[in-house]
């Protein structure tokens, strides 16, 4: 019956994405919310950060002077407002202060570079820049300086023609360059009418937010979503049983979706408390656990494993936890979820990407642990998924493994200027080609396998890299380790390990060709080691194997 459901939501009308699919839901703004949780919550904690503290009135009387504030500077309706900057109260205002007067946000990824950065702020045609000015040992001042060296002169926005404003979080600012002080200074002019004005201004179908991929293969995209993605996270809570009693963890980068919304929205549409955190760190993650009473957590299966090696160091009070969320499914990271089950709290699986948002879809808090820990969750309520065969488009049967194809209001409303790559994307009907390999399971949850580039064809056999990695990560001489392909003449790749060993230990070929010998086909078996002491990642935790590639044809093709 709920496939029908979905079947039946799709046929309203198939041709404009699935976003009218959303209009039977009461349609909220994003910048409403911080009004809504303090008439709601008024005086409950809703932010923690360090020794600050603020109750729900209070963080809304604050969203709404650093909306006053980015008036007071020009910041128009429509205007791209690109924010670097680690997590800190200041990331949740500008969140919600943008939304609040029309502005889109464009969160960048603060692993960005001088090239990154400009590449970014260029394509999202940001005309205000938030950056903080330093994060621990990186300068983000410096390298503002160097994509704007004459920040002070008439010509200083040669190079980025639509920006208009720099503003500076932290010591400074530079000559050219408005200071935090100076933003809130600004918005001292600017009445609560005018404020009231900018904030009805706002159609629910405007777009909200420009998230950039995780740019693991050439330059990311800068993905479109609308207010619309209200609706998902008020799903998930629902499902999820989220109440003002809880307090979330939110200690993942906010820049990316997952923190966004599975800590930031979320918070603030069950009245929650956030403890804040700039970064993950696995033992402060559970002092704070400890010393706040959290009752949520969200990470990977990196995050995850970190805290379980961190508990067995130092064992700390986790009692408080309720759940965290895990996207687990890949064979790889079944036996990290599992282990979270007994020695830190239960977990609930999902699935989502930029393109569809955190969770499109995830499993029940009262699924069985077996769900929880080797599906990849149900869909969210109003979207379908469908597995094809990429070669030819057939749809497959439950149970085989092909591409996982996403239809209904939750689809992003494309990538900014890249309307050739959209259209590579989303197909007339609407239907997203995720590029994610998965199946439908009997039970009606997903699982999802990999990325379709990141499967190996080895003498015309497929190989998953998670079921490798899943096997080798058996031996305790291994600590984490990533599948990739390396060309070969006469099977056109073969796999080749990366391991980080455990801690004073050696790891040989011989030793994984012993171990994988009769136990997995004998061409799954890595042909290459290359040992390393860590593994490139994105911010979220996922693995860069492009750069793992790159490294493996400079590393074995000089051997």
């Amino acid at each position: 019956m709920a496939f029908l459901l979905r079947a039946k939501l799709s046929e309203l009308n198939p041709s404009d994405n699935g976003h009218k699919m959303a209009e039977w839901f009461e349609k909220l703004r994003l910048g409403d919310l911080p009004a809504l949780a303090a008439k709601r919550y008024g005086e409950r904690e809703a932010l923690c950060y360090g020794d600050q503290r603020w109750n729900y009135a209070e963080f809304d009387a604050e969203v709404d002077r650093v909306a006053r504030g980015l008036i007071g500077i020009g910041v128009a309706h429509g205007e791209h407002v690109a924010l670097w900057m680690v997590n800190r109260p200041e990331w949740l205002f500008l969140m919600y202060a943008t939304a609040k007067i029309g502005a889109v946000l464009v969160p960048l990824n603060t692993r960005y570079r001088t090239a990154d950065v400009a590449y970014t702020v260029r394509q999202s045609d940001s005309a205000t820049w938030i950056s903080m000015a330093r994060s621990g040992p990186v300068d983000y001042l410096a390298m503002v300086r160097e994509n704007l060296p004459d920040i002070s002169s008439e010509d200083r926005h040669a190079d980025f023609p639509k920006l208009r404003r720099v503003v500076l979080l932290g010591d400074g600012p530079e000559p050219g360059m408005l200071s935090w002080d100076d933003l809130l200074a600004a918005g001292e002019t600017i009445g609560e009418d005018d404020l009231a004005r900018r904030a009805e201004a706002v159609d629910p179908d405007d777009v909200v937010i420009i998230g950039y991929t995780s740019g693991t293969t050439g330059h990311p995209k800068g993905v479109m979503h609308s207010h619309v993605i209200i609706r998902n996270v008020v799903d998930r809570i629902n499902r999820f049983g989220i109440t003002f009693s809880d307090s979330i963890i939110n200690n993942l980068p906010m820049f990316h979706l997952y923190g966004y919304s599975e800590s930031a929205m979320l918070a603030i549409l069950s009245g929650a408390r956030q403890i804040l955190m700039e970064s993950f760190d696995a033992a402060e993650t559970l002092r704070l656990v400890e010393a706040e009473g959290a009752t949520i957590i969200h990470g990977f299966d990196t995050h995850y494993k970190d805290m379980l090696d961190c508990q067995a160091r130092d064992k700390r009070d986790l009692s408080s936890l309720r759940f965290g969320t895990f996207p687990s499914g890949m064979q790889n990271s079944v036996p990290i979820a599992r282990r979270s089950q007994r020695e830190l709290a239960p977990t609930v699986s999902g699935w989502g990407m930029s393109e569809t948002w955190a969770f499109t879809a995830c499993c029940h808090a009262n699924s069985t642990e077996e769900q929880r820990c080797e599906a990849s969750g149900f869909p969210m309520p109003g979207l379908e998924f469908r597995i094809v065969d990429p070669a030819d488009g057939r749809e497959l049967p439950t149970g085989e493994q092909g591409e996982l194809l996403v239809h209904g209001y939750q689809v992003m409303k494309g990538y900014y200027n890249k309307p050739e790559e959209t259209a590579a994307a989303i197909d007339k009907e609407g239907w997203m080609h995720t590029g994610d390999t998965a199946l439908i399971r009997p039970d009606g949850h997903i699982r999802f396998i990999g990325r379709f580039k990141d499967m190996l064809k080895v003498g015309g056999e497929n190989v998953s890299p998670a079921e490798v990695e899943a096997y080798l990560l058996e031996l305790p001489e291994i600590d984490q380790v990533a599948i990739v392909g390396y060309p070969d003449p006469r099977l056109a790749e073969v796999p080749v390990a990366f391991i980080v060993p455990s801690e004073g230990a050696n790891v040989s070929l011989g030793q994984v060709a012993a171990h994988s010998k009769g136990n997995i086909a004998s061409y799954k078996i890595p042909r290459h080691i290359i040992c390393v002491s860590e593994l490139p990642m994105t911010p979220t935790g996922k693995v860069q194997k492009h750069k793992l590639r790159a490294q493996a044809l400079r590393d074995i093709s000089a051997d």
